[in-house]
């Protein structure tokens, strides 16, 4: 994938759980999980923004974007 969640980083920086970072945004624990683990598909903006209001961050420092090596092969 080329998206990649840095929400793991994020977290630790900030000293907090991924079940306070739960109860905070109003997302269940499930929903998290899957979007710190890489395998969400989407997240809607309007998650996006609560989870940068509580951690207090912009949206950059939760999702990088990385070029898939045979994305990068392909293209050469």
């Amino acid at each position: 994938m080329a998206i990649r969640v840095t929400l793991d980083r994020v977290l630790l920086d900030r000293h907090m759980s991924l079940t306070e970072l739960c109860d905070r945004v109003g997302v269940t624990m499930a929903n998290l999980s899957i979007l710190k683990t890489g395998k969400a598909k989407a997240v809607r903006f309007s998650t996006l923004e609560a989870l940068c209001r509580e951690l207090k961050c912009q949206p950059g420092e939760l999702l990088m974007f990385e070029e898939d090596i045979e994305e990068k092969d392909a293209a050469e």
